[in-house]
């Protein structure tokens, strides 16, 4: 008997149960409203991405100065144009005895400074580095 009385509690709880889910579940049917429109005076008119100013492109030489004036200062020193040697002097020193003295290795580019450096101060401007580019070679012509 003490069966037949767990099972009917246990229908009603369930039952009960039931309808409180139901009705919950009523509640939930409801939808929640949409925000009210945005008035359209607020609102920005869309714009056009803006375009980045263009920058002015630099020449063949401008960009060779900029690479060996380090510190941009608009001058290069003797060390600033022996910069771009120290790498090459560490790749002939294999063995690492520091037996090759760099400035006897860099003496091509120490005349080369030096006979740029038209005013002796030291430095190159840019008028004076001019003078230390490469000499292109003359394309050969086509023989078609």
């Amino acid at each position: 008997m003490l069966r037949f009385v767990a099972g009917a509690v246990s229908a009603l709880l369930l039952v009960t149960a039931g309808i409180v889910a139901w009705t919950g579940a009523a509640d939930a049917d409801d939808p929640i409203p949409p925000p009210p429109a945005a008035p359209s005076l607020l609102m920005a008119p869309p714009r056009k991405p803006a375009t980045p100013p263009a920058a002015p492109e630099k020449s063949r030489e401008e960009r060779r100065f900029a690479r060996y004036d380090d510190n941009e200062d608009g001058i290069i020193t003797r060390a600033e144009m022996m910069n771009s040697r120290r790498s090459a002097w560490e790749r002939l020193d294999t063995n690492g005895d520091n037996r090759l003295d760099f400035d006897e290795w860099a003496i091509a580019t120490s005349e080369k400074f030096a006979k740029a450096d038209a005013d002796k101060s030291g430095t190159l401007n840019a008028a004076e580095f001019l003078t230390t580019r490469r000499k292109s070679k003359p394309r050969p012509k086509c023989e078609c």
